[in-house]
């Protein structure tokens, strides 16, 4: 039984740093929420506050709208990126003989679906469009 307690001793000398002040946990968040006071988000914070009064959150502290906001806008992000990816791969499968310096890419159903089933959302088309 001894060599399972050596085993999961931890050697804390080799991972101790010299620094003049040590950190707390929270102090990396309170970092970051001073430097949103700058930042201005793409979603206003009008619009934020409002979907957030209506989910039954309020806040007086406009940081955390921000934060929200911002959190928000890196999830559509990522939608809107995968659903572009989505149409590339598409977009490659078919056989086009003409090739386009400048393409445009349409945001459309059949490339969203798969783009926010990666987050379980399940998004149907109406069976007046099939």
């Amino acid at each position: 039984m001894s060599s399972v307690t050596d085993s999961n001793e931890m050697d804390t000398s080799d991972e101790q740093t010299v620094s003049d002040e040590p950190k707390t946990a929270g102090q990396p968040l309170s970092e970051f929420l001073l430097q949103l006071e700058d930042y201005t988000p793409t979603i206003p914070d009008a619009v934020s506050e409002h979907y957030l009064h209506s989910a039954g959150f309020h806040t007086t502290d406009p940081r955390i709208v921000r934060l929200i906001s911002l959190a928000a806008q890196k999830f559509i992000s990522e939608i809107a990126n995968d659903a572009l990816q989505h149409c590339k791969m598409r977009g490659a499968n078919q056989n086009s003989k003409q090739k386009v310096k400048d393409r445009r890419f349409t945001l459309t159903m059949e490339d969203l679906t798969p783009a926010v089933a990666e987050y379980g959302i399940v998004v149907k088309k109406p069976h007046y469009f099939v």
